[in-house]
């Protein structure tokens, strides 16, 4: 069983009625009950009004992979925590970045560009091609499926070129963005999934959860030994 921590930050679930109608529970909570509904995970949620924004030493020590969804509130994470954070997955915790986390302190830190992008809010359809079907993350998914409504997010995405990518997203009014991407950092893996707009159903979507649930399993620590750096003696006799 992976050990799955949901990280929220809460905020829109709080103060905007129209979220609250899609989400009553909060947005951690739907993603949460998609991966239980996938099987195969114990998951823990936590929030950013929680001491510690819910991401204590020990509940990150006790997860395999941290999912983050945020988007108002980036600023009022803790800068000690996105250090936490960032060490926990250069150790070899996974993370799975979705929608508007792209501009979360912990993502930009990881990625060190911008993350900047081009977005509409207009009720469009999002049509996800699978480009890369042979990949884990992939498992499940058809040639392309399609979200309506959902926002869009259009390039030039600024993130380094990433290590794979897996989906890519055409809008209805014409752009197109790489919206499943991964990245390698340290013993980490990282998987970052587009879709999520606060204010659409997207993730009660089954493929949706499918897709998430996949990058969970995939970015899992691999077990391998931890690396052993800084000044070593030598394995056999210098001569």
């Amino acid at each position: 069983m992976l050990r799955v921590t949901v990280w929220n930050e809460f905020r829109h679930e709080q103060i905007h009625e129209e979220v609250r109608k899609v989400y009553p529970e909060g947005l951690h909570k739907a993603i949460a009950d998609g991966l239980e509904a996938e099987g195969g995970f114990t998951v823990r949620t936590a929030t950013l009004p929680e001491p510690e924004h819910g991401l204590t030493q020990e509940v990150l020590d006790d997860t395999d992979v941290l999912i983050w969804w945020g988007h108002m509130a980036h600023h009022e994470v803790d800068d000690a925590i996105v250090e936490r954070v960032h060490e926990r997955v250069l150790n070899g915790m996974g993370l799975v970045v979705l929608h508007s986390g792209h501009f979360s302190k912990i993502f930009k830190k990881l990625m060190g560009t911008g993350c900047d992008l081009k977005w509409r809010e207009a009720n469009e359809k999002e049509r996800i091609w699978t480009v890369n079907p042979a990949h884990p993350i992939a498992a499940g998914i058809p040639e392309y499926f399609e979200i309506k409504p959902e926002e869009m997010y259009g390039e030039h995405f600024d993130i380094p070129a990433p290590d794979e990518l897996i989906f890519v997203s055409w809008f209805e009014g014409g752009e197109v963005f790489r919206s499943g991407c991964t990245w390698h950092r340290g013993q980490g893996k990282i998987f970052y999934f587009r879709p999520g707009h606060e204010t659409y159903p997207t993730y009660y979507v089954p493929l949706v959860r499918r897709v998430i649930a996949n990058g969970v399993r995939w970015a899992a620590p691999s077990g391998a030994a931890k690396p052993v750096r800084g000044h070593h003696q030598p394995l056999e006799p210098i001569q």
